[in-house]
């Protein structure tokens, strides 16, 4: 009887913002595709996007964000409902009539960051944290301190982390894998990019990102098999 052959992890990279409702969609419908397609080994990393660069640090009031974006909320809250109720089928709630202020999201990437230093499945519940904080219980992602419970719930030091927030440390990082990515085409979130050989823009269906990650992983490691791929970590997305 011959032994199945060992595979190489699959990289997903995701790339997405913790402030785009589809993101927080696509990050629940994507963990219902791995659960039907446990048997393929896979890493997720979650890439950095700005859905919105323009938004200042200290963010600015949510009435006043969808006037600039959308040219008024009367026309950002007709298409909520099929937003709400898209995330209230996954078990996500969008309490989008609690949200006061749009944030900045750059010291939410660091966080992911950071998180992800220790073991991917703690940027992982970053990501999860920070998108809960925001479309679930309205808080400020603005605020050092709604920052620092995220990093405390997902078992990070605090205080740490905080002296971290002071500085200005991988702002560079994710501002580069941000810019990268609209380089790389992606002009939409969420983007699931699986191995490096198939991409899936849009927050679709279980089944659908199921299928597509059962097609990438077999010409994923065709192609490391064939020698064309030679460092599935280091890969770029």
């Amino acid at each position: 009887m011959t032994d199945a052959p060992v595979l190489t992890k699959m990289p997903i990279d995701v790339v997405s913002d913790v402030v785009c409702p589809w993101c927080f969609i696509g990050k629940r419908r994507l963990e219902r595709a791995l659960a039907a397609t446990a048997d393929i080994p896979v890493t997720v990393r979650w890439r950095a996007y700005f859905l919105n660069p323009w938004v200042p640090r200290e963010g600015i009031g949510r009435r006043d964000y969808l006037e600039r974006k959308f040219g008024s909320v009367e026309r950002y809250m007709a298409n909520a409902p099929r937003m709400v109720a898209a995330a209230e089928a996954e078990g996500l709630v969008y309490a989008i009539d609690r949200i006061e202020r749009q944030p900045n999201t750059i010291d939410c990437h660091r966080l992911i960051k950071w998180a992800g230093e220790a073991d991917p499945a703690t940027a992982s519940a970053m990501k999860q944290r920070l998108m809960e904080l925001y479309f679930t219980e309205a808080q400020d992602l603005s605020q050092r301190a709604v920052l620092l419970r995220a990093a405390a719930d997902v078992g990070l030091d605090p205080h740490a982390t905080g002296e971290r927030l002071a500085t200005t440390e991988d702002e560079d990082v994710v501002t580069a894998e941000a810019e990268a990515a609209q380089r790389a085409g992606v002009d939409g979130v969420p983007c699931f990019v699986f191995g490096g050989v198939l991409a899936v823009s849009g927050a679709q269906s279980p089944d659908y990102l199921a299928g597509a990650i059962r097609r990438a992983n077999e010409t994923f490691q065709q192609k490391l098999a064939a020698g064309e791929i030679a460092d599935p970590e280091k890969r770029p997305y």
